[in-house]
């Protein structure tokens, strides 16, 4: 399977525990997610910590999709991961990073996702999925430095081809 991966930073005069603290409620989701997802939770009181599990829907293409994630890694205020359990990927592993610097804290998203469908997917990658993924990034950059005072550095989304792998590395990736 063909595997991708987005990578991008901002770094934000907010310390780490505030910056930490944003991601903390997963509400805070829906205030960096673009509009135009229609993103909505639909598990109540979720307590951020490994094992947490979180359903939500999105709209993509106007159809509703169901998406359920599991916190894998939950290291506060340094890393937290999840990973899709359910919803239109084979694979969605996000990993969140925050390092603390003089200046301010940054955050680096790495998203590691394969496609469903083999080539269909890949066509469907190159001409819709990656240009949507960047739009959702660049949005969630914007909106995270407006939540947090500002940015004084963005490193902006890129994706990659990453190396290709088996189902079973899929699987095992996940919770890595």
């Amino acid at each position: 399977m063909r595997s991708y991966l987005l990578r991008c930073e901002l770094k934000t005069p907010s310390s780490i525990e505030k910056t930490f603290s944003l991601f903390e409620d997963p509400r805070n989701l829906a205030r960096i997610t673009p509009p135009w997802l229609g993103f909505h939770i639909r598990t109540a009181d979720v307590q951020m910590k490994r094992g947490a599990l979180i359903d939500y829907t999105i709209r993509w293409l106007g159809l509703p999709l169901r998406w359920r994630t599991l916190i894998t890694d939950y290291t506060p205020p340094h890393r937290f991961v999840d990973v899709q359990l359910k919803g239109p990927y084979t694979l969605w592993r996000h990993l969140h990073m925050f390092h603390e610097t003089p200046t301010g804290t940054v955050v680096t998203d790495e998203v590691r996702y394969v496609l469903p469908l083999g080539p269909f997917g890949q066509i469907a990658h190159g001409a819709l999925v990656s240009r949507q993924l960047l739009e959702i990034f660049v949005y969630r950059q914007r909106s995270m430095a407006e939540l947090l005072g500002g940015a004084i550095d963005v490193s902006p989304p890129r994706i990659v081809r990453a190396q290709p792998i088996s189902r079973r590395q899929a699987a095992a990736f996940r919770y890595s």
